[in-house]
């Protein structure tokens, strides 16, 4: 169509536009995803008032996001926060760049535009099912490197593995070159439903927010939404994501340290071979950590899904109306 760039400068808007919005997001909410990563592979409850079940012997490292943040500061300094940011980066970055070029590619398919103003006519339900193979494209080329971000950014101090580089080592002679997508399963399970919810409540809030602005001003150019609302969009969207997911994560991240070094102090460790399969994991984390268990980590999770998302959203959509303005 005429004005709209070509496939080619398309695919590279999105995926720059992509890189840039998950490198960014990223950077700014580690020290809350450290925190959440922190919670979930510890195997004692991870509030003050669980620990004090008696089937639990030996006590918790992190009982609550404030203790979390203060030890993580007294032990490891500044520098403790944005532990596995480099691995996280070079996984967010082809991730979130995978992503929005799929979603993209696919709404343009069924829209025959390329104009993002034009995917806003489409089918809801085909929002949510973008969303979820957007996201499952994506994760199956960044996966070894979500892998490593977790296995640093858990380990603490003193280092079990000292660089992304003893800890990709340490990973292929123990498990092999399988190991490098350990807890794939979980992942593929999680990520379906999580970027489904992502995308597709994102643009339904963007639709409501659009019809809203439309009512309120009554002017054609009234349904434009503002940096702000888009960030209330996005919110809203990565918040009812993750509520929805969590504890498939959880199960993901066990599966991620699984039989994996890991220092005494930050509790008992998750030995190798301890879940046979995720429905097994998930039965043995009920069984020896109630529903808690699952939920692990909820609260930082929460926290930071919410601004993630938000950034994300944000800084995507304004770097591809500028990138789609240098180029067309």
């Amino acid at each position: 169509m005429e004005g709209e760039p070509s496939q080619l400068k398309r695919a590279a808007i999105d995926a720059s536009a992509g890189a840039l919005s998950g490198a960014v997001s990223r950077t700014v909410t580690s020290p809350l995803d450290v925190i959440k990563i922190r919670f979930q592979v510890q195997l004692e409850p991870t509030s003050s008032w669980n620990s004090l079940r008696k089937d639990f012997t030996t006590t918790s490292k992190y009982t609550g996001m404030v203790q979390a943040s203060k030890d993580i500061f007294r032990e490891e300094g500044m520098r403790g926060f944005w532990r596995g940011n480099v691995p996280a980066l070079l996984m967010v970055m082809p991730y979130t760049s995978i992503q929005f070029t799929v979603l993209h590619m696919l709404k343009s398919y069924a829209s025959g535009s390329s104009k993002t103003e034009n995917h806003m006519s489409l089918s809801p339900y085909l929002s949510y099912m973008s969303g979820a193979i957007a996201g499952s494209a994506a994760t199956l080329g960044s996966y070894p490197f979500d892998l490593l971000r977790t296995i640093l950014a858990s380990q603490g101090e003193p280092k079990v593995y000292p660089n992304m580089r003893t800890a990709f080592v340490d990973i292929v002679q123990t498990r092999g070159f399988p190991g490098l997508y350990a807890g794939l399963s979980p992942t593929l399970v999680e990520i379906i439903p999580y970027a489904a919810l992502q995308f597709g409540t994102y643009d339904t809030f963007k639709r409501w927010t659009m019809a809203w602005n439309h009512r309120q001003y009554s002017n054609p150019t009234a349904e434009n939404i503002s940096s702000f609302q888009l960030f209330l969009c996005g919110v809203g969207a990565g918040t009812s994501a993750k509520l929805a997911t969590h504890p498939l994560d959880v199960v993901k991240k066990r599966f991620q340290i699984e039989g994996l070094q890991r220092h005494p102090r930050y509790g008992a460790r998750v030995e190798h071979h301890a879940y046979n399969n995720m429905f097994d994991a998930i039965k043995r984390i009920l069984q020896k950590e109630g529903w808690a268990g699952l939920y692990k980590g909820i609260v930082p999770s929460t926290v930071k899904a919410a601004p993630a998302n938000a950034v994300t959203f944000v800084a995507y959509e304004l770097t591809s109306d500028w990138l789609e303005s240098l180029l067309t």
